[in-house]
């Protein structure tokens, strides 16, 4: 994983480094809910097959937590918190990087192949996300 702009995440953004056993059989990496990953782990989902220039993310969520890793392949995450933004090329899949509430997520740039597993701290919920950028902007001033 690198950034491609400065090093600072943004506000409450951090990476998650997993656990990674390797030997001449290939590479195990584990989390734990509540020890590697921060919070109890409520839903999981993925996303692949992406195409093109196609997007995936493109909002913030107002309680839920989440940390993502890169699977298969690779991918770009720009994670902005209304000051800081950020690009980080997800290659890795034993490092992952947390989100948290009020912080916008856009994921771009799959390769082939690529796909993404979120760990989220609670079950799907429309109103929380946030769709609308200037929504999510007069949300993190209040």
């Amino acid at each position: 994983m690198s950034p491609n702009s400065s090093s600072l995440l943004p506000k409450g953004c951090y990476i998650v480094r997993l656990p990674n056993v390797s030997d001449e059989r290939g590479s195990l990496a584990f989390g734990e809910a509540e020890r590697h990953i921060p919070f109890p782990i409520r839903r999981v989902f993925w996303t692949y097959h992406i195409h093109g220039d196609n997007m995936r993310g493109d909002h913030a969520h107002r309680s839920c937590q989440m940390v993502l890793f890169p699977i298969g392949g690779s991918f770009d995450i720009e994670i902005d918190d209304g000051e800081t933004q950020m690009v980080l090329h997800m290659d890795d899949p034993s490092q992952g990087v947390f989100i948290p509430p009020l912080v916008w997520c856009r994921l771009m740039n799959f390769t082939k192949g690529a796909a993404c597993i979120s760990l989220a701290s609670e079950e799907y919920r429309a109103e929380d996300y946030i769709h609308d950028y200037e929504e999510f902007k007069r949300l993190i001033k209040e």
